[in-house]
């Protein structure tokens, strides 16, 4: 059985190489054409556009995977005929008109004092604060190292709304993670029931569930990779 491409999209305060536990676990299970966008965060636009020309140069089925952020990009730049699939691994799942922005408000997460945007109108997650809010099931160090290289994002691309979300026309599949402090519970919650989701997991997790629980979530990219080769 062949398999279909997978392409990872990073969210906010982060880089393609968050992805990199899940890319070597998607390894052992057998899957070869694994790619990583790394996305500027400088709008929905722009990391919807760098999404789509990644898959438009796939010739065959892709499984689009977004984390955080990442899933409000797989919403917006889904819709290509060659996306198969989505799966959503702590992440936004807007619907028409939504923005990340507008979801957080509902329920601000419990890391939202933690975020501080700077002059040039990056939003920035305090270094200090960085391992408590992001990733506290991870090691101290791990979270340190995350913290110094994070990427932060034109705060302004917390307020773009989708047009189109792919999650309406396209299989999909949810990670909820329980304990994550960067996107409510309650939020992911409310965003996976409404999706008509082939599956939904929940994690005893952190917002960062795909370097803590990169096994489980691997696990469930590659049920949504069988489901549509």
């Amino acid at each position: 059985m062949s398999k279909p491409a997978i392409v990872l999209v990073h969210g906010f305060w982060g880089g393609a190489a968050h992805w990199t536990r899940v890319i070597l676990e998607l390894k052992a299970l057998g899957h070869t054409d694994i790619r990583a966008v790394e996305n500027p965060l400088t709008s929905l636009a722009d990391d919807a556009e760098r999404t789509r020309k990644m898959v438009a140069q796939i010739d065959g089925p892709v499984v689009l995977v977004g984390h955080s952020y990442g899933g409000a990009v797989i919403t917006q730049a889904g819709n290509l005929p060659n996306v198969k699939a989505l799966v959503f691994i702590a992440a936004f799942a807007p619907d028409a008109g939504e923005s990340p922005g507008a979801i957080t408000q509902e329920h601000l997460p419990e890391a939202a004092p933690n975020l501080a945007p700077d002059s040039d109108g990056y939003l920035w997650l305090k270094p200090d604060k960085f391992h408590e809010s992001f990733c506290q099931d991870l090691p101290a160090d791990e979270g340190f190292v995350m913290a110094v290289t994070q990427k932060a994002p034109l705060a302004g691309t917390f307020g773009d709304a989708i047009t189109d979300p792919a999650w309406k026309h396209k299989p999909n599949w949810y990670q909820i993670s329980s304990k994550d402090r960067m996107i409510a519970p309650e939020n992911q919650q409310r965003m996976s029931g409404r999706m008509d989701a082939r599956k939904v997991i929940t994690l005893d997790a952190s917002h960062a569930s795909l370097a803590s629980r990169a096994k489980d979530v691997a696990a469930l990219i590659d049920e949504a990779a069988r489901a549509t080769a």
